[in-house]
């Protein structure tokens, strides 16, 4: 059980990209990627923010933790029902997962992110913290 942080963000990216292409389906913007927000429908935004590594005792390995951040958008003025639904499809993809040497604990909203960035929008964000097995 072991990975790279390539590895950690592909599996993650993988598994929002896949669940997100079924119907119906929204765009997701990743880190340093080029994107442009479409206009008045809904998107996402999934990157990762890598923590603490420490050696894992009784193991050749590095614990490596981490926080996935995902922000849904959907257009202002129609209530949050839209919001919500796709944020909950998000959140049960990582709530208490585990794969490719990816441990997340239970996830975190969605929080209302006011203003939205960018605007006009209503946002949402979801957080899930890991830890994953490093080489």
């Amino acid at each position: 059980m072991s990975s790279t942080y390539n590895d950690v963000r592909a599996a993650t990216e993988g598994r929002i990209a896949t669940q997100m292409a079924i119907a119906p389906a929204y765009p997701v913007s990743y880190q340093n990627v080029p994107f442009t927000p479409p206009n008045n429908t809904p998107w996402v935004q999934a990157f990762i923010r890598f923590g603490d590594n420490n050696y894992a005792t009784l193991t050749s390995f590095n614990r490596q933790t981490g926080t996935l951040v995902v922000n849904v958008f959907t257009p202002q003025g129609q209530g949050t029902a839209a919001n919500f639904t796709i944020a909950e499809r998000l959140k049960d993809l990582f709530d208490r997962a585990k794969f490719s040497s990816i441990i997340f604990d239970a996830a975190s909203g969605p929080a209302q992110v006011t203003p939205a960035a960018p605007e006009p929008y209503f946002q949402t964000q979801l957080t899930a913290t890991f830890e994953a097995y490093l080489d």
